[in-house]
């Protein structure tokens, strides 16, 4: 968590400031009591009408300049709050960013969201809390407990006995809470982990009329983090009540004190009522204390999980080559090409494969038999755990990893488009594209007749992910932000599996006949989507079973002929 506060060195001014303020406001308030002893002492005893309002004007005095001082230090204290937290969220996601991808399936996109969000602003309310009474509860507990003494030292010694017994207490049940808050929010992972599937998972959980099962589910995780939430709550709200408790015997005891040393002049009326003040002062600061030390107690617990994301180190390190062999005859090779996810069993083994510039490449296999995860590994999302990938004659690994992926574009499975107009979104493939260039795009995508029939054509707005387009709209969109770039590499992952032949067949002539003369690779489980490619390669079980042209596999591939076989009838297949 304290590695955190280097991102409030922005913020020095305001760090300074706020708790500054905010300890000047409690001189005033110190003060308040011994002002008004003299008021009974000198003013209400003598019948001094005038030094009863002079006095009671100094009050006012002091309370206009303490509420001056408490507007002061909550504007600085929330400004600097605010500020670290958008600090620290930068930081966050710009880390993030850099992690790689089997990290980010590791750590999960549930922890990784709840941490930006809820986590920082719970820090962020830390503090908040801190810079404003860190200095003022302390000062005024044992200001006020050195004022009793400068007042009365017999009566004060019932201080120096209470504010202990509160110390031991107060730091007893932060040490009890801090562990807890840390499992509650772990079990708010499990609980937006949970949201999130559903949500985003709500159209097969209805399809398998599976609704009550992740109702009860969802709610089995909802009772374990409000069971949890309640517990720490109970051990947290036990602070307030015992404070309150042994406040209130000590201002008993002060009063029962104060009366008998009254009684045989050694105190006046004035000095019980100062002690009583302070006693009371010193209840309101421990309140105030307990539920900054709760708040504190949360916001350590949440710093600590976000400065555990942020000690992870990225385990894929960029290169400095920027450029490769251009007269290398292969684009990519794979030589001895393997990768498991995790430590697991291997999703590849011993992949040999050499793709030529210019080669439209089809990549064909059964469900998890490894085709997104072998074109993955040329843009480096992932790292062999054995072998090598070549790009342009160089290993991967030696590419400055923005260079490397600048050289390639990928059209993943999912199809992602964001909220804004068609221009915005092809130009995510390319910042600087010109309209000239977005249309030449959208037309090799066989999208530019859509877009046509928008209103407002590139300025028409897309809703996010897409959803006022049909799945096959979404999916030329999305390739004509990769083509956009004019990458030297296109990969398709699957990525044509929602257009109809027709549109199919006139996306792979436009793309063979591009100005930018692309290497085309193609994943498809449709044979007739790979079926004219250069090269078709067949995948089983993470293994390279087969190699060459549709013709050369159906006489030589027993895989590919089974494929072939499956989809005859349904797509009418002419082999």
């Amino acid at each position: 968590m304290f590695k955190l506060l280097k991102y409030l060195k922005h913020y020095k001014k305001e760090s300074i400031l706020a708790p500054l303020f905010k300890l000047t406001e409690a001189v005033f308030e110190l003060i308040v009591p011994l002002v008004v002893a003299a008021i009974i002492d000198n003013g209400i005893a003598g019948g001094d009408k005038a030094y009863i309002l002079k006095m009671c004007g100094v009050l006012g005095i002091f309370a206009v300049l303490g509420l001056v001082c408490a507007v002061a230090a909550q504007y600085f204290a929330a400004k600097a709050a605010v500020g670290f937290s958008a600090k620290v969220k930068h930081a966050l996601f710009s880390h993030i960013e850099k992690l790689s991808f089997s990290q980010l399936d590791e750590l999960g996109a549930p922890t990784l969201i709840t941490r930006l969000t809820g986590d920082i602003n719970q820090v962020q309310s830390g503090v908040n809390l801190t810079f404003r009474l860190v200095l003022r509860s302390p000062i005024v507990v044992f200001g006020a407990m050195i004022m009793a003494f400068s007042v009365d030292v017999s009566t004060a010694l019932v201080f120096a006995v209470a504010v202990p017994i509160l110390a031991v207490i107060i730091f007893s049940i932060t040490l009890i809470c801090i562990p807890l808050y840390r499992k509650v929010q772990q079990k708010l992972d499990g609980v937006l982990a949970k949201t999130r599937e559903n949500l985003s998972g709500s159209r097969v959980v209805r399809a398998f009329c599976k609704e009550q099962e992740e109702i009860s589910d969802f709610n089995a995780q909802n009772r374990a983090l409000s069971n949890m939430q309640i517990a720490v709550g109970k051990i947290s709200a036990f602070l307030n009540p015992v404070t309150v408790l042994v406040i209130n015997i000590a201002i008993i005891v002060i009063i029962y004190i104060g009366g008998l040393r009254v009684n045989i002049g050694l105190a006046t009326s004035g000095d019980v009522v100062a002690q009583y003040n302070y006693m009371s002062q010193i209840l309101v600061e421990l309140v105030k204390l307990a539920n900054l030390i709760i708040s504190v107690t949360k916001a350590i617990a949440c710093g600590n999980r976000i400065q555990s994301v942020l000690d992870i180190e990225p385990n894929m390190t960029s290169g400095n080559i920027t450029e490769g062999d251009r007269n290398n005859p292969y684009i990519v090779e794979f030589n001895n090409a393997s990768l498991s996810y995790g430590g697991g069993e291997n999703a590849l083994s011993n992949i040999n494969l050499k793709i030529k510039r210019g080669q439209t490449i089809g990549i064909i296999g059964s469900t998890g038999s490894g085709k997104s995860s072998l074109v993955n590994l040329i843009p480096r999302f992932y790292d062999v755990t054995g072998g090598s990938v070549l790009v342009d004659g160089v290993d991967v690994k030696q590419y400055d990893t923005a260079a490397l992926r600048n050289k390639i574009g990928v059209v993943s499975q999912k199809k992602v488009l964001f909220k804004g107009t068609v221009r915005d979104n092809v130009r995510f493939g390319k910042p600087d594209a010109t309209d000239e260039e977005i249309w030449q795009a959208l037309d090799t995508a066989q999208a530019s007749q859509m877009v046509l029939d928008k209103t407002g054509q590139l300025d028409f707005l897309l809703e996010q992910g897409g959803k006022n387009l049909s799945g096959g709209q979404r999916q030329r969109m999305t390739i004509a932000r990769a083509i956009v770039r004019k990458p030297p590499i296109l990969i398709l992952d699957d990525s044509a599996s929602a257009l109809d032949y027709a549109t199919s067949a006139a996306l792979d002539n436009a793309l063979k006949n591009t100005a930018f003369s692309t290497t085309v690779i193609t994943i498809s489980q449709r044979v007739s989507a790979i079926r004219n490619a250069d090269v078709i390669v067949v995948l089983d079980e993470g293994e390279l079973v087969g190699i060459g042209t549709n013709e050369e596999l159906l006489n030589t591939c027993q895989v590919y002929k089974e494929i072939c076989a499956s989809q005859l009838e349904s797509e009418a297949v002419s082999i």
